[in-house]
């Protein structure tokens, strides 16, 4: 007999999220390794003494963290990505009724924070999980998957990570800044300063990039031009025979 699933929404719940969650999930481990609760004496200089309550700063830090373990530098899709998530919700402590924070309400906070912070308090985080034994340092896991391709090990050149730490956190800033309520699009009167509109670089890095992309230009033609030559013997070859069938001569 054919089956057939209907929905109906349930008024009351029995849920237990720490029940859904696995137990060898990567954010459930990382939740009972991390213990950020020195982030309240760490932080409260920067937070007055009247008004309304703030996020929680362990709160804060552990969305912080996992926009960088998911690759996310916008805080919108930071949130919408998060209460998909049971095991992230289960990580930063919310249940599935909860609300979570405003993603504007992530990039005031970040604004807040100098970037010494972030760098102390990710450092921190990566020292408890290497005691803890979930970093070995002798294994690199990536997703992949095998394609086949036509290429000269020649060719092959050195790649690095996309990016570092401080790399990251200088994008989600900026990106932060722009993070509006309404779509990106340029508004009449921009009341940003120079310094949220732009990333600047020394004038060293700025030498290193041209350098770098000169020489990446002047590989390339001679890639081009060897493989244009190698291209070319193969081709010209049954030509020349073919017309040596036409005349006769063999």
């Amino acid at each position: 007999m054919q089956g057939k699933k209907t929905y109906q929404e349930k008024l009351f719940n029995s849920f237990r999220l720490s029940e859904r969650v696995p137990q060898d999930n990567f954010y459930r481990l990382l939740k009972g390794v991390l213990d950020l609760n020195f982030l309240y004496v760490q932080t409260k200089s920067y937070y007055g003494d009247s008004g309304q309550k703030s996020i929680d700063p362990v709160v804060f830090f552990k969305l912080c963290l996992v926009g960088y373990l998911e690759n996310i530098i916008s805080d919108r899709k930071l949130i919408q990505h998060c209460s998909m998530r049971l095991d992230i919700l289960y990580f930063i402590d919310y249940d599935l009724d909860e609300e979570l924070p405003w993603h504007s309400t992530i990039s005031r906070t970040r604004q807040l924070f100098p970037e010494s912070v972030f760098e102390e308090v990710f450092t921190k985080v990566l020292s408890m999980c290497i005691e803890k034994g979930m970093v070995s340092g002798h294994t690199q896991a990536i997703d992949s998957a095998p394609i086949k391709a036509n290429a000269s090990m020649d060719t092959l050149e050195l790649k690095v990570p996309e990016e570092d730490l401080q790399a990251h956190l200088r994008k989600v800033r900026v990106f932060s800044s722009m993070d509006k309520e309404t779509p990106h699009r340029k508004s009449k009167g921009d009341k940003s300063d120079r310094g949220q509109r732009i990333v600047t670089a020394s004038k060293k890095e700025l030498g290193a990039i041209q350098s770098r992309n000169k020489k990446w230009s002047t590989d390339q033609d001679n890639d081009q031009g060897q493989e244009t030559k190698a291209r070319s013997i193969p081709v010209i070859k049954p030509i020349i025979v073919l017309l040596i069938q036409m005349l006769g001569l063999v």
